[in-house]
């Protein structure tokens, strides 16, 4: 016969109310909301008396627990804001977003800054992406998600350049993002390998200094388009789960990524195989919900 630890009965307690007070939900307007959020599962699961005598149901208590500790730690993150010419002071909820829908609820550009990405784009601000003609749809939806990560993740200042707070160092791309970037853009054409670097300047904008080839010419391979087209801003990732996608999954992600670069002790395997244990968790429990 299955006996439930004592420690079973603390739990309630400890998620329901000192977890809720100790982690601060920051940047949260609606901190009950946010309390509902991680409370309600837990009381699904943990006030049911079969889940505290079935084996597999205290399993299934524990995996939710383990999720909903990344989910607390994902609202407790201090999101904030590059300082750049479009970026908020702080991240926010924009309505009537354009593009860049993924960062709605907790923008860090204003709405109307989307109105610049609907395409076709031919420039942001005085940065022209057609200075090779046109983008293709597929290439073009690919930079789209480069300029959005820029102007309204919340989670872009997390990797700030000290020398230069409106920019960031390093961001942490997964190389499968990387290639599908390169096959979307292989047959468009550019003339600068480094877009920060390589195009001459002027009042009017960015122009080419050298002839027009394919990307695919131009870069040998996806991690070289990350590492190269915006300079050191972002570096290709052999993890397959602490990088970022640029899509609604890198609010799972950062988390952990973060968590992970504060353990220096901590091998790169013993991270890659933490991380990969959290995405298992949160899909058997997104699984079990729907159901």
């Amino acid at each position: 016969m299955f006996s439930p630890p004592k420690e079973i009965k603390k739990y309630k307690i400890f998620i329901s109310q000192s977890m809720l007070r100790s982690t601060p939900v920051r940047r949260v307007k609606n901190e009950h909301l946010a309390a509902n959020v991680l409370a309600s599962p837990l009381k699904r699961y943990f006030d049911c008396k079969p889940c505290l005598f079935q084996p597999h149901r205290m399993r299934l208590c524990v995996t939710v627990l383990g999720v909903l500790v990344l989910l607390s730690g994902s609202l407790a993150l201090e999101d904030s804001c590059l300082g750049g010419a479009h970026h908020k002071n702080a991240p926010g909820p924009e309505r009537n977003m354009r593009e860049c829908f993924t960062y709605s609820n907790s923008s860090c550009c204003h709405a109307n800054f989307t109105e610049k990405l609907v395409s076709p784009v031919t420039k942001v601000d005085n940065t022209s992406w057609i200075t090779c003609g046109n983008l293709s749809d597929r290439c073009e939806a690919f930079m789209k998600k480069i300029e959005c990560f820029y102007q309204c993740s919340p989670h872009a200042a997390h990797w700030v350049n000290k020398d230069y707070p409106a920019g960031f160092l390093n961001v942490p791309v997964c190389v499968s993002f990387c290639d599908g970037w390169l096959e979307a853009c292989k047959d468009d054409l550019t003339c600068a390998k480094n877009w920060l670097t390589d195009f001459k300047l002027d009042i009017d904008g960015n122009h080419c200094q050298h002839d027009c080839v394919p990307f695919s010419k131009m870069y040998s391979n996806g991690t070289d388009l990350c590492n190269s087209m915006w300079g050191p801003s972002f570096t290709a990732s052999s993890s397959n789960c602490a990088c970022l996608q640029m899509d609604a999954q890198d609010s799972v992600a950062v988390p952990h990524m973060l968590h992970s670069d504060s353990k220096s002790s901590s091998s790169a395997a013993s991270q890659e195989k933490a991380c990969q244990h959290v995405w298992l968790s949160k899909e058997k429990f997104t699984g079990k919900q729907e159901q």
